[in-house]
């Protein structure tokens, strides 16, 4: 699934080539992908210019001028590209969205089918059902708000990690490598951290991040940003995926559990 990480190189890829912009049309290919959204709600974003692309937790938002937003959800298999028009679409496209300049189209592609597109209202979207649960950007809060967080709670370091209530935007791969340079063990619970773990944790967990943005993301299977490009991260991984390798840092053989039913190294 697409994390922080690569949402976030969609989204800086998106803003400047389609900010600005004016829609023109658009057409939903397969129904099941709108999520409390009705026909009449997506109509209201024709006419409208794009005012910026962003992104809040997993999630890609491009907000246009009408108070509203569209809300991408990519799950496991989404991609959104840009397709100079009348580019070929192939049978796991589901969206595809027209301005009125002669520009490239943009596109939603997934396989899998689990992705989803709303159309929310602007002002109102990170109250809504499908943000207003989100917790914290990692990369923004504080060390204080970072670590309220897990005070207090004793959950599993990976699980809290997981959780998109607390951190909005960490998933599997970024998790383990989070706690592998924090040397924190996925099991450990909240409750046992002391200062300089807290202090290791959010060290980790925004060089992590930073890093994987620096180099777009991670492509383990099909992730691919807006202009159709791999990410570069999964070359620099440390633990994730590396099962039976030897570890970076000591040598001895990088080991896979399972943590709350996901793969964990």
């Amino acid at each position: 699934m697409p994390e922080m990480p690569e949402v976030e190189t969609i989204a800086r890829g998106l803003e400047p080539r389609i900010r600005n912009r004016v829609i023109g049309s658009y057409e939903v290919l397969r129904p099941a992908l709108l999520r409390n959204t009705s026909p009449a709600d997506m109509a209201r974003v024709c006419g409208e210019k794009v005012l910026a692309v962003r992104r809040r937790g997993k999630m890609l938002l491009i907000d246009v001028s009408g108070n509203r937003s569209l809300v991408f959800h990519l799950k496991m298999t989404g991609q959104i590209a840009l397709a100079v028009k009348p580019a070929p679409i192939d049978k796991h496209v589901h969206f595809v969205l027209d301005f009125r300049d002669a520009g490239p189209r943009l596109l939603f592609r997934d396989v899998r089918k689990f992705g989803f597109l709303c159309c929310l209202e602007t002002s109102s979207a990170d109250r809504s059902p499908v943000l207003g649960n989100l917790g914290l950007e990692p990369l923004d809060a504080g060390f204080q708000a970072f670590c309220g967080v897990f005070k207090k709670r004793t959950g599993r370091l990976k699980s809290l990690l997981l959780n998109q209530r607390l951190l909005a935007g960490i998933g599997n791969i970024y998790a383990d490598e989070i706690l592998f340079r924090a040397r924190l063990h996925p099991l450990s619970a909240a409750s046992a951290l002391k200062p300089g773990d807290f202090k290791r944790l959010r060290d980790s967990t925004r060089e992590v991040l930073s890093e994987a943005v620096k180099r777009r993301g991670s492509t383990i299977r099909d992730y691919l940003d807006s202009d159709g490009r791999p990410g570069d991260f999964q070359d620099f991984h440390r633990v994730y995926g590396r099962e039976g390798e030897p570890c970076a840092v000591c040598g001895s053989r990088v080991r896979r559990i399972r943590v709350g039913g996901r793969s964990t190294f």
